[in-house]
């Protein structure tokens, strides 16, 4: 058989149908971006939990358990730093009134600090269990999501730093937040594995929805072109459809996730498995319709992440340690099945990672 003919015949086993599908998927491989990852040793001491990056400036908050870093993401540097941030978490940036809130589980409170010189304003007495933390745009609120019992979302006026109001969540492990600027916002509540609807107005809650395939909802964001709602899962994320609490579609990924990034105008969904140590970046083709196009290394437990929308890179950070200590003579082993993570080493290296294409 010559080599025409034999390609003839497999043209036709194949058949037309197929022959489309696999050039469709062929062009969407061509198409992809080939992404690379700049990692800066920062330096420092604390464990870390959210990155947030301010757009207007390119600068990123990097929480380090006791203060919190301000790296420039261009090139790796760091420029500031706040201090006595017990416990932090997160940063809410809110650039138009130049205030920025951090979270601090240590003493209950959100340090309010001044944007340009990072210099504190004042403490805000909260109560329990803070969190997450965002900046609501729309509705121009600082919103705190807290791990209390029960758990509740709490909204801060940026600009004077007055609490506005606190609402009572199904949850004691309320996570992400995101809103969709008309007088909604969205809560991922961990031990649930639901999303809260909460009315802006009246400041109720309005719906549950079950996530499932989704266990322990963390990182969120919305996507206002089509009305969808993307919640960061361990090993399968989801995507909501925010006019009816419906998951129209499911995402492979892998474990200990903790934030989502979005970036609207490139279409991309990034989501940090701190498991694997890498970055599940997704594509969406449709309202209802997503493809991973990469999986990016990072660095074992980075699980939080940032996304710049003006200048497409994305954030991570985590620090690195040495070997743990050996345990004092005549100590206590601890008892089978007890949580937590024990003595941990020494921080031998502090990587801030920047993601691009």
């Amino acid at each position: 058989m010559t080599r025409v003919n034999h390609i003839r015949l497999m043209v036709s086993a194949i058949g037309v149908p197929a022959i489309a599908l696999l050039a469709a998927n062929a062009a969407h491989l061509i198409g992809a971006p080939a992404f690379k990852v700049d990692k800066y040793d920062i330096k420092g001491e604390g464990g870390t939990d959210y990155v947030t990056v301010e757009s207007a400036t390119g600068r990123v908050f990097v929480s380090r358990s006791t203060h919190m870093m301000v790296v420039d993401g261009a090139t790796g540097k760091v420029v500031g730093d706040i201090a006595d941030t017990p416990g932090v978490h997160g940063a809410g940036l809110v650039t138009k009134v130049g205030h920025g809130f951090t979270t601090n589980s240590g003493d209950q409170t959100v340090t309010m600090f001044d944007l340009k010189t990072l210099a504190p304003i004042k403490k805000i007495k909260i109560g329990p269990g803070l969190d997450g933390i965002m900046y609501d745009e729309p509705d121009n609120k600082i919103i705190l999501t807290n791990h209390s019992r029960p758990g509740t979302l709490t909204a801060i006026d940026p600009d004077s730093g007055d609490v506005v109001v606190t609402v009572e969540l199904e949850d004691n492990a309320p996570e992400g937040a995101a809103t969709d600027g008309k007088g909604h916002i969205f809560v991922n509540n961990e031990g649930k594995s639901t999303i809260q609807v909460i009315d802006v107005k009246t400041w109720k809650a309005t719906a549950s929805w079950p996530l499932a395939p989704c266990d322990g909802p963390t990182g969120i964001a919305y996507d206002r072109t089509t009305n969808r709602i993307f919640s960061g899962c361990s090993k399968t994320s989801v995507v909501v459809d925010a006019s009816t609490g419906k998951v129209v579609a499911s995402i492979a990924n892998g474990t200990r996730v903790d934030a989502l990034g979005w970036d609207p105008s490139e279409k991309l969904i990034y989501i940090p498995n701190g498991g694997e140590g890498n970055v599940t970046v997704v594509h969406q083709d449709a309202a209802d319709k997503y493809s991973v196009v990469a999986t990016v290394a990072t660095f074992a437990g980075a699980k939080t992440i940032t996304v710049d929308p003006k200048t497409h890179r994305a954030y991570l950070f985590q620090p690195e340690r040495g070997p743990a200590p050996p345990p004092a003579a005549g100590a206590t082993p601890p008892a089978a099945g007890q949580r937590g993570r024990g003595p941990q080493g020494p921080i031998i290296a502090a990587w801030f990672m920047a993601v691009s294409h």
